[in-house]
């Protein structure tokens, strides 16, 4: 008999013909069957006393148990081989998810050391592969309107470049959605801390216009302090937000991504629909980069659904936008407090950020309370404000109002500098080299304004040395790596520029 079974209707067939008298030759023409297995099925046939029109009675069931037609895998579910490897199948998965460098070859020759009259190597990687394909099987989500928002981070940073250091800053970036719609919101943040976090969550709430019943995450450290399957500890900042918003909290299972297959997916649309097209463009800061990122999310909620006429944005304003809660009257608020005393420069340091705010000067040696926020930074001088700036993330650079500066600053800012022109500008009357060094003398700082005291030296030398001189030791200075005030000073002081 052939090795592959016949089905069911294709036995019946031959059982159809045989009754009618069809020679054996003209069945296998007619049924395309081998006639040696046409012969051996009419052995069996005869074989169980009944003709062929008391077997084309029988059900399928009877005429398979006549046959001794018993499937593959009802056959193999006795073998005592699978038996065993079904009562080790548990340690197996186990080994190869959480043991480094174990593989299947290497389990196949402990268990076959083992058991020797077990599976081959490529009948025990199939095996493996075939429970795992019943154990992975996904469970269908029946997503609610304003029930729930799923948030997560992308894996993949996006960058924007800082023009005063020509560094390119990563920026992680948030996302959020409402799965019943697909309407999300995404945004590169500075850094991925909790409060950055908290942030996001109130601008994606002001983007969607209202509450959600809930939010979930995965067990990310700013979400979760204590990660339970059952009994998630949320950190205390993030219930503070979940009060002031009247939203519940709710973490996926450690190690279950599929619990929110809603932002899973989301991320991939963001790599396709926002990453993609934005990969050649450049941008210099991460408002300019928000911004790029915003006109692609929007795109995309217009775009209609595969195989539908309408779009999430449609879905979402028609469906879910007004099952959603009211937003709160004010975005919820981390505030941080601290003091400083106002530094010689007129400035206080926000240590956190390790950027400079300009206060009065008229306040230089005093102490003064600093209270922040993600957004602001006020200083206060015993319960009075004496100074707001917006927060800036930039360390070690400096916010400065002009209006607190001394009038002597304020008149040698505006005309003497303070001002990267205007050195440059004195540079170029000197020459190119004096005009390549003192930009590059620029480019040398973190910050601008520290630079500006090199070039105030540089050009009281070129008023000492002269043109000519200057260049010279610039020329020279420009053949090494290091840009400073007193490079300059070194070569003309002993004439290192005249060899």
């Amino acid at each position: 008999m052939a090795n592959k079974l016949l089905s069911m209707n294709k036995i019946r067939q031959i059982l159809i013909f045989l009754d009618q008298g069809v020679s054996q030759r003209k069945i296998e023409k007619e049924v395309r069957v081998n006639r040696r297995t046409i012969a051996s099925y009419l052995e069996k046939f005869k074989s169980t006393g009944l003709t062929f029109g008391g077997l084309l009675k029988l059900s399928d069931g009877d005429i398979d148990e006549i046959l001794g037609l018993v499937k593959e895998d009802v056959m193999e579910d006795a073998d005592p081989r699978r038996v065993h490897f079904l009562e080790h199948l548990e340690y197996h998965n186990e080994q190869l998810a959480s043991k480094e460098g174990v593989t299947r070859l290497l389990l196949w020759e402990e268990y076959i050391t083992k058991y020797p009259e077990g599976f081959q190597y490529s009948r025990f990687c199939d095996l493996l592969q075939e429970h795992n394909r019943a154990s992975k099987a996904v469970m269908h989500f029946e997503h609610k309107p304003a029930e729930m928002m799923q948030v997560d981070f992308a894996g993949a940073p996006l960058h924007y470049l800082d023009t005063s250091t020509g560094e390119l800053v990563s920026c992680p970036v948030f996302l959020a959605i409402l799965p019943f719609s697909g309407y999300g919101y995404v945004e590169a943040l500075v850094d991925a801390k909790l409060p950055q976090v908290v942030s996001a969550l109130n601008k994606a709430l002001i983007y969607i216009g209202g509450v959600p019943k809930g939010v979930k995450s995965d067990n990310m450290r700013q979400w979760v302090s204590k990660s339970s399957k059952y009994e998630p500890v949320f950190t205390e900042m993030l219930e503070q937000w979940a009060n002031h918003n009247k939203i519940a909290l709710f973490a996926a299972r450690p190690y279950k991504p599929k619990d929110k297959p809603s932002i899973e997916n989301f991320v991939r649309i963001a790599y396709m629909r926002i990453y993609a097209k934005l990969r050649n463009q450049t941008f210099y800061s991460l408002k300019e980069l928000n911004a790029a990122i915003r006109i692609k999310l929007n795109e995309h909620h217009q775009l209609s659904f595969q195989r539908k006429s309408f779009s999430r944005y449609e879905l979402f304003h028609n469906n879910e936008l007004a099952l959603l809660q009211p937003l709160p009257e004010s975005s919820f608020s981390i505030q941080h407090y601290t003091r400083a005393k106002v530094q010689k420069n007129y400035h206080v340091v926000v240590g956190e950020d390790w950027h400079y705010y300009s206060v009065p000067f008229r306040y230089i040696g005093k102490e003064v309370r600093i209270s922040y926020c993600m957004d602001s930074v006020e200083i206060f001088h015993n319960c009075t404000r004496i100074a707001i700036h917006v927060r800036s993330f930039r360390k070690h650079h400096f916010t400065t109002v002009r209006e607190h500066m001394p009038e002597a600053h304020q008149s040698f800012s505006d005309e003497k500098g303070w001002d990267p022109e205007y050195y440059l500008k004195q540079a170029e009357k000197a020459g190119q080299n004096t005009y390549d060094f003192i930009q590059k003398l620029m480019k040398s700082n973190p910050v601008i304004h520290q630079s500006y005291a090199g070039c105030a030296g540089l050009m009281r030398l070129l008023k000492a040395y002269g043109a000519v001189r200057m260049e010279a030791a610039c020329k020279r200075a420009l053949t090494g790596h290091r840009f400073k005030y007193t490079v300059i000073k070194n070569i003309l002081d002993n004439n290192m520029d005249m060899v």
